[in-house]
Parts: C-alpha cells; sequence; structure tokens
C-alpha cells in the first residue's frame, strides 16, 4: 500500500523546533508566533490524519511537532514572565533612588 506524506506534518515539526531554537536564540515572546503555527498546522494535519487514517504516514511528524511546540510556547512564557520581573526589578531599585523626579 503506498501512502502520502501527511501534509502540515514537516511544517509542524519545523516551527515546534523554531519556537525552541529562537527561544534561546533570538527573544521568548516571537517564539510565541511560531509555537501557534505550529500547533495551528498540526491540528490541521491531525484533522487529516483522522479523517483518513490509512490514506497518509508520517503522523508521529504531528505528534512531535505538536509536543515541541507547546514546550517552547511554555519557555517562551518564562522567558517573557522573567522579562517582566527583570524591568520590574530595574525600574524599583531606579525608583527607590530617586532617579524619577
Amino acid at each position: 500500500m503506498n501512502q502520502e506524506t501527511l501534509p502540515g506534518a514537516s511544517n509542524a515539526l519545523t516551527f515546534g523546533i523554531l519556537s525552541i531554537v529562537l527561544v534561546f536564540v533570538c527573544c521568548g515572546p516571537f517564539a510565541a508566533i511560531f509555537s501557534f503555527i505550529g500547533l495551528s498546522n498540526a491540528k490541521k494535519a491531525e484533522r487529516l490524519h483522522l479523517e483518513n487514517p490509512g490514506v497518509y504516514s508520517g503522523y508521529d511528524n504531528v505528534k512531535t511537532g505538536k509536543v515541541l511546540s507547546y514546550i517552547g510556547l511554555a519557555l517562551s512564557l518564562i522567558t517573557l514572565i522573567l522579562t517582566i520581573v527583570y524591568f520590574g526589578i530595574i525600574i524599583a531599585f531606579i525608583a527607590a533612588e530617586g532617579g524619577f523626579r
């Protein structure tokens, strides 16, 4: 039986990997965009696979991409929270020194 590759499976995996890499390389909040795109592609591919389970191969890429996108989203949110706390502490030190007059 000749199976076609699942459309969107490789995209979900690619965007999941990009979301994790961008958290550490660039900036965390922008990696959330790639996480959402990866989750969207994974959802579409999963729906297509569930409609026709025997026609497509590559469902493992969808599951892996979904997990990586969730990890990238969590890391992105942690980075966002740490950034807000970091700048909040800096502003608190400046305000305590009387820098805002």
